[in-house]
């Protein structure tokens, strides 16, 4: 009989009485990682004082790595190791300060048996809350049971009694009561209109583009085909190689003429002459070409909407993906002709681009296109991070900041829409921004999500108002000045609500002119999804 080697498995380890073990999940960006260090160790500090306090101990489950000059998790393999030395039972805290690769520490915590918190510290400074987001709309679509908590400095009441009761308990609930499911709707005009947009959709099908796939760790917006095609949605899976070849073939005259139509609109570029700091005219020249490329390919597959990861695949070969971006979701924009010239593209219509491949934002904004389209309002649409906010006055107002751009329409034209280098930090070939302050005004917003192997949607009503220029001011230079801003007042919905009950780090917004015209739109946008088979949550005040 023949005998092979086995392998041999070491024994996991043994939890320590009375600890709690901590990792922290990071960018795969060795600058961001380097840059947000400093935080994260006093995030770390302010968690550990607290755990102490509380009489358990802190055991952090990796090292600080003086070569790489951080501690974070910076890729899948590197958490894949970490975790082969954290006792599997024991209660495990991921801490985060800073943007998260979610795939980092996913085959870790998927075979986690002990309980599991996340936490973040309250703080717009670096774009923890936004990784924390993404990581437990991740593990909900993953089926891990998790909690999540977030603080300053881990020193106020509610985070204290939030930790206690996770470490006594090894689960932590929040105040979800502003969720509802649909209830009946009544047989009117925007019912009506929802239903049929749905059957069409169904029927006649739509095709959205996917320049590769699982953008940023963002595992939650990886939608499965067998999920979406149901609704008469299928992707076109394409190569940003592609792109970058179809770039190369665009004559930089054509750039030009884009670059002139949007001077002749009123928008301001703030440009110099250093590559590695300053937004050059040679990065405008390639986002232009990008902008055209896109236009071209998505014609080419017959696309309804399309998605560029850029922050990987294209990061060292191009400037930033996100001022084509932004001319893509909006209606009025430079016009672009096919190769031979016979005809303008998508034209008088704006092609919704999901911002970082997240398909989630693809389904929705595809949605929300079809129906603004045919109630006649301005289709631009996009999305933003939940980025962190602050009261001013009586109302919690939320900064809502896209990583690049909006279109244009949001912020009240190309003459109150600037351009901005992108951050070297996270963009090192530099690239402009589509940028503004969101005007004030009453929208819809949205969220599509994975729970449950389903399709879920999260509807709710807010209103973006305006804040003094001081203020505005001082929230851009406490979260990234570069990037675009939504100041935005949620109807019937607290901080913690939303941050307990939000399955992303991404939120979709668009405009409707009046109250009563958003309650109609997402009456409207209620029953499509509806119809479609989506399970539809209101979320707060929402009149139907």
């Amino acid at each position: 009989m023949t005998s092979y080697p086995l392998p041999v498995l070491a024994e996991p380890p043994a939890a320590a009485p009375g600890t709690v073990y901590t990792v922290a999940s990071g960018d795969l960006r060795p600058s961001a990682n380097v840059t947000c260090w400093p935080t994260q160790q006093q995030l770390e500090t302010d968690l550990a004082a607290a755990v102490n306090a509380l009489g358990w101990k802190v055991e952090r489950g990796h090292a600080f790595d003086p070569d790489k000059g951080h501690g974070f998790i910076d890729s899948q393999r590197a958490g894949i190791e970490v975790f082969r030395n954290i006792p599997v039972d024991a209660p495990l805290i991921v801490v985060e300060a800073v943007w998260q690769y979610s795939h980092h520490v996913l085959a870790g915590l998927r075979s986690h048996r002990g309980p599991i918190l996340i936490v973040a510290n309250w703080s717009g400074e670096f774009p923890g809350l936004v990784g924390l987001l993404n990581l437990t709309a991740s593990l909900t679509k993953a089926g891990v049971r998790h909690s999540a908590l977030w603080s300053r400095d881990f020193t106020d009441d509610w985070a204290v009694a939030g930790l206690r009761t996770w470490l006594e308990t090894g689960e932590l609930r929040h105040d979800t009561s502003h969720v509802r499911d649909l209830p009946a709707l009544p047989d009117d005009a925007e019912v009506e209109l929802g239903r049929a947009l749905a059957t069409q959709l169904a029927r006649e099908k739509a095709i959205i583009g996917v320049f590769d796939e699982g953008c940023m760790g963002m595992y939650n917006a990886i939608f499965d085909d067998e999920l979406i095609n149901p609704l008469g949605i299928y992707k076109e899976r394409l190569s940003q190689s592609a792109l970058v070849a179809e770039m190369a073939r665009v004559p930089d005259e054509e750039a030009h003429a884009v670059r002139r139509w949007l001077d002749e609109a009123g928008m301001t570029f703030h440009t110099g002459t250093d590559e590695a700091t300053e937004l050059t005219d040679a990065q405008l020249t390639s986002q232009f070409k990008m902008y055209i490329a896109a236009l071209r390919i998505a014609d080419d597959f017959g696309l309804d909407a399309v998605g560029i990861q850029y922050q990987q695949g294209l990061k060292d070969t191009v400037p930033a993906s996100d001022l084509a971006e932004g001319l893509l979701n909006n209606v009025e924009r430079p016009p672009v002709r096919s190769r031979d010239g016979s005809r303008e593209l998508y034209a008088g219509a704006p092609l919704p681009h999901f911002n970082e491949v997240d398909e989630g934002v693809a389904v929705d904004s595809l949605v929300t296109n079809r129906i603004w389209t045919a109630m006649g309002l301005d289709p631009a649409t996009t999305l933003h991070d939940i980025r962190w906010g602050e009261t001013y006055g009586d109302d919690f107002v939320w900064v809502f900041e896209i990583s690049g751009s909006v279109p244009a329409s949001h912020n009240g034209g190309y003459d109150k829409s600037y351009s901005m280098r992108q951050p070297p930090m996270f963009f090192p070939l530099g690239g402009g921004t589509l940028s503004g302050v969101s005007k004030p005004g009453e929208i819809v917003w949205s969220r599509v999500f994975i729970m449950d192997g389903a399709l879920h949607v999260d509807l709710g009503r807010a209103t973006v108002v305006e804040l003094p220029e001081e203020e505005t001011r001082r929230r851009l230079q406490a979260t990234n000045p570069q990037w675009p801003i939504m100041h935005a007042v949620l109807h019937g919905v607290g901080r913690d609500q939303l941050m307990a009950r939000h399955k992303a780090n991404h939120v979709n917004v668009a405009y409707a002119p009046d109250a009563e015209t958003a309650d109609r739109a997402l009456r409207v946008k209620a029953a499509m999804f509806a119809e479609l088979g989506v399970q539809v949550h209101l979320c707060g005040d929402v009149n139907l």
